[in-house]
């Protein structure tokens, strides 16, 4: 019996047009395996409603064509069930998929689905959102707040908000608050990650794991402008970790008290937040698709 595969395609995901996605998915995807049904997003907020549908009709695994906004939008109907999220990759950041080993080229990612097993991953809450890549305040969610104002879309506009907003973003106070966890700090940026990276291979987190249980708590403090390259470089080498303007704590649950409500993100969607935030790891809550190992 064949094995029923849904798509659900954000058109305005990323760069480019999507209209071809269908016919690449019907040339590489094996149709020896799968019964296949294609769906396009309309709205915000409507991947999650044909996700939910699609579990309710029995599909055994829902692939989201989009980043991370869209992945996000299919998995909160997917946690906590036997249906598994697959990742078609096409936005900017793609943190998850990349994560997850998925390939960057829809081709590669569609004949990926022909080999992929299901794995139990975990997934984070931030008060009442659920989280799969990342979540926090500082500058990237002032970055990713300015990012969604634009019409543009791509990583040049990402890296344009992020040169131009170092000089207007300032550090708030934050406090940590959990087991054997008691800290306060003027935070420059401050990321709660399920998974290792921000997207484009930017590991703020680089010892993540999606398996543990935890999550890791990436602070950076303020520092000099003359500092931007070599910490960019241990972005992109893995090693952000062990700079000095960082630190890095793991924990299942933690509370943020800050003193001004203001800009969060959960995987890269900006919203506003309040003063007091609960951010925790749900263990094994969602089954993803990967490479088969043999």
């Amino acid at each position: 019996m064949k094995l029923k595969i849904a798509f659900i395609i954000n058109p305005i995901s990323g760069k480019g047009k999507k209209n071809e996605i269908p016919a690449l998915i019907n040339k590489y995807l094996d149709e020896n395996k799968f019964l296949s049904e294609i769906v396009f997003t309309k709205y915000r907020g409507h991947g999650t409603e044909l996700a939910k549908d699609f579990v309710a009709r029995n599909f055994r695994w829902v692939i989201a064509v989009g980043g991370d906004g869209t992945v996000n939008e299919v998995a909160c109907a997917l946690i906590h069930t036997n249906t598994s999220l697959g990742i078609i990759p096409i936005g900017s950041g793609n943190g998850l998929a990349r994560h997850l080993g998925v390939p960057m080229s829809v081709t590669k990612a569609i004949q990926q689905l022909n080999q992929s097993e299901s794995i139990y991953i975990d997934y984070g809450m931030v008060n009442d959102k659920p989280f799969f890549c990342t979540c926090g305040t500082g500058f990237d969610a002032y970055v990713s707040t300015e990012f969604a104002k634009g019409k543009k879309r791509g990583v040049m506009r990402y890296i344009e908000k992020i040169i131009t907003g170092y000089f207007s973003y300032k550090s708030q106070n934050v406090h940590l608050i959990g087991e054997g966890i008691d800290l306060k700090a003027k935070a420059f940026v401050l990321t709660f990650a399920n998974a290792s990276q921000w997207g484009n291979n930017a590991y703020i987190a680089p010892q993540a794991s999606v398996q543990d249980g935890k999550m890791d708590i990436s602070i950076m403090s303020n520092f000099p402008i003359i500092a931007i390259p070599a910490l960019a470089l241990q972005l992109f080498a893995k090693t952000i970790d062990k700079d000095l303007f960082m630190t890095t704590l793991r924990a299942e649950q933690i509370l943020l008290k800050r003193e001004e409500s203001g800009p969060f993100h959960y995987d890269g969607e900006p919203y506003e937040e309040g003063t007091e935030i609960l951010v925790k790891t749900i263990n094994d809550g969602i089954k993803v698709l990967v490479k088969k190992r043999y």
